[in-house]
């Protein structure tokens, strides 16, 4: 860990199978038993899954068919996303009760910076003891909350013990801890990543730590340097409340394959008015705009133009779009699933923070 620069106190909170909890509350019928949050049709995908759920392997994104044959007891309800937002704006309100340095990651996880807080509470611990409190007096859901001197330790802290889940990671703890982590347990650290590192015999964070900066960027390009300074417990992103997200997007998937022009035209402008929508709501507007075509057999397909300026309306989307349309060849396959994004967003003044602080968790 780095001692020059300032230290931190910064909590990860994470909402616990939050879609799928909500519907366990909400519905006494379905409390204890496995619950997945999606569509149950063969073209369903599970937006997320109840712990009992998940001890059969049921993870979101999973196509529903699949989710069943793991699952045959599983039962699908349709997602309520107003009722979920209803909720995280209340545990969000909890959270600015203690610290404006709030900054979203998702509707059901944030970090805040809590090195200063409204409530003068010295200790970071205690202060996300009283938040979890807080959120279960409030919505009756349990939160998973890790405590660390910077955001990659807080966040991997936080999935150490789900759910209900409270872990404390310590600036003096935090290179044995990196060192004895599995290597697919760095967050940042995906599965095909994992598997490369394992091909390259490195499975722990001491195996990883033992790799020079040349040999991981040779191996890994950019990510490399990110790999090189996260086991050494070394990440100076600072908590942002005016954080913007990288990209938005919008994608269906169609109970029936779309085998035409037409069809894809068709829904390709009905997604560009959805998409326009959520722009608006995060007041975000990019040059980058992608479409996402997925084959009846599952293929992925991508394309993206840049405007040189940014693109702010419908007229925008829908010309850009089908632009990128007349690429698709549906000589061999049919739609399955269409997308639509918009990135290289307009990102506003980043929230700008220095201070020393004694570290006193």
């Amino acid at each position: 860990m780095s001692t020059s620069e300032p230290i931190r106190k910064i909590i990860h909170i994470d909402m616990d199978a939050f879609f799928a909890s909500v519907e366990q509350r909400d519905f006494p019928e379905l409390r204890g038993r496995a619950v997945a949050v999606g569509g149950s049709s063969k073209r369903g995908v599970v937006a997320a899954a109840s712990y009992e759920a998940r001890k059969f392997g049921v993870r979101s994104a999973m196509s529903s068919v699949r989710a069943k044959q793991l699952c045959p007891h599983l039962i699908f309800v349709k997602g309520r996303m107003d009722v979920y937002r209803e909720v995280s704006m209340q545990v969000r309100e909890i959270f600015h009760e203690y610290t404006d340095l709030v900054e979203p990651l998702s509707i059901d996880e944030a970090y805040l910076d809590v090195s200063e807080n409204k409530k003068g509470i010295s200790s970071a611990m205690k202060v996300a003891l009283e938040i979890k409190k807080r959120i279960f007096e409030k919505t009756s859901l349990t939160a998973s909350a890790g405590i660390s001197f910077n955001k990659f330790l807080a966040k991997t802290a936080s999935g150490m013990n789900k759910p209900d889940g409270f872990t404390t990671i310590l600036p003096d703890e935090a290179e044995e801890f990196l060192e004895q982590l599995p290597i697919e347990k760095f967050y940042g650290i995906g599965k095909v990543t994992a598997r490369k590192m394992h091909d390259a015999n490195i499975k722990t964070g001491l195996d990883l730590k033992n790799k020079s900066l040349i040999e991981l960027m040779q191996k890994f390009g950019k990510s490399g340097r990110f790999y090189y300074d996260i086991v050494r417990g070394n990440d100076k992103r600072i908590v942002n409340p005016e954080r913007i997200r990288k990209s938005i997007s919008i994608e269906r998937t169609y109970a029936e394959d779309l085998e035409s022009k037409e069809a894809l035209k068709e829904a390709t402008d009905e997604l560009a008015a959805k998409l326009l929508d959520r722009m608006k709501k995060s007041d975000a507007y990019g040059q980058t705009l992608t479409l996402k075509i997925k084959y009846s057999d599952f293929s992925i397909h991508t394309r993206n133009i840049t405007s040189p300026v940014l693109i702010r309306d419908l007229e925008q989307i829908q010309l850009f779009a089908e632009s990128l349309l007349v690429h698709v060849d549906l000589n061999y396959q049919k739609v399955r699933l269409l997308g639509i994004g918009i990135s290289s967003l307009q990102v506003p003044q980043s929230y700008k923070n220095g201070y020393q602080l004694s570290f006193n968790f």
